[in-house]
């Protein structure tokens, strides 16, 4: 990772150097995530953010609605459109939410990119220029193949943010790839740590032959983590997760976590950056979207991803 930074340090700068009287000066790009203050999960897009505004010298801004309310975030995204940058990156975690606001976004004149969440149609049908990320349905389906070849047949879905679609099409491409039906093998967890960890045992204790838990990212994993450890079961019960951070990377090492899904979300935040400034100054647009995921994390490759766990990874 040291290496990647370093080279696309180092381009960011010849770049500019080439630039010359075809730089615009003072580009000014902000992304919108959906994503409550209490997810730590999104330090990483963070991170990104910060770092591809440095190299490429344009001014960038986070952010969010504090709760994760999705109206919260329709507002902030009308906010940051009024506001005249020359892009905005943001999530379409609800079509129906959120459509509106970025299509006025994109009416009025703003180039947008869609990361992390929605899919390249969506992203089509909004407008963007195009998308950055998984397709949550589709790493939920490979998760899902490679559970039914562990020979996983039933599971629950800990889902912390129920009211994401993309959160849903997880757990449905998980049981979709099983070749079995959702049903009730999803709860809506909330996303309070005390909370999640008793719902998680109050499900396993009345369904005792779960075969495994599906988990979507570090809010929900570590009150399971923890929940794990009370009932006696940490590295009995086959345990998959969306996303990295610190306690699933441990997880991942100490045999109770089987894999992580690794979206990358340091490039969702990075490379829109890097796409939106070279367009605006060159002219230039890939022709595709980019898949940063999945990637399937485990212990036999922790080493870079354990050093910038939380940060890069």
């Amino acid at each position: 990772m040291k290496t990647f930074l370093k080279t696309m340090a180092a381009t960011a700068v010849a770049a500019a150097t080439l630039v010359g009287a075809a730089q615009a000066e003072g580009e000014r790009y902000v992304l919108v995530s959906h994503a409550p203050d209490s997810d730590s999960w999104w330090n990483t897009i963070k991170n990104g953010l910060a770092l591809a505004g440095e190299q490429m010298g344009v001014t960038v801004e986070y952010r969010n609605p504090p709760t994760g309310d999705l109206a919260d975030m329709a507002r902030i995204i009308e906010q940051a459109a009024a506001s005249g940058p020359d892009g905005i990156i943001t999530t379409l975690a609800d079509p129906s939410v959120l459509s509106g606001p970025i299509r006025a976004a994109v009416d009025s004149g703003i180039d947008v990119i869609i990361i992390n969440s929605g899919t390249p149609e969506q992203a089509r049908e909004v407008g963007a220029l195009m998308y950055v990320g998984q397709p949550e349905y589709d790493a939920g389906y490979a998760a899902g193949l490679r559970a039914a070849g562990d020979g996983v047949g039933s599971f629950l879905c800990v889902n912390h943010y129920i009211s994401s679609p993309s959160s849903t099409e997880r757990c449905q491409g998980f049981a979709d790839g099983l070749g079995i039906d959702l049903g009730n093998q999803m709860i809506d967890s909330g996303q309070d740590p005390a909370e999640i960890q008793n719902r998680v045992m109050a499900y396993l204790n009345a369904n005792p032959d779960t075969d495994a838990v599906l988990t979507l990212g570090p809010t929900s994993a570590d009150p399971t983590i923890l929940a794990l450890e009370q009932m006696g079961l940490s590295g009995d019960i086959y345990f998959g997760t969306f996303d990295l951070g610190e306690n699933i990377v441990q997880g991942i090492r100490d045999g109770v976590i089987q894999w992580g899904i690794d979206q990358q979300p340091y490039l969702q935040a990075y490379l829109p950056i890097v796409v939106l400034a070279n367009y605006h100054r060159f002219g230039v647009l890939p022709g595709n979207n980019i898949n940063s995921g999945p990637g399937f994390v485990t212990a036999d490759g922790l080493e870079m991803v354990e050093q910038f766990a939380g940060e890069y990874r």
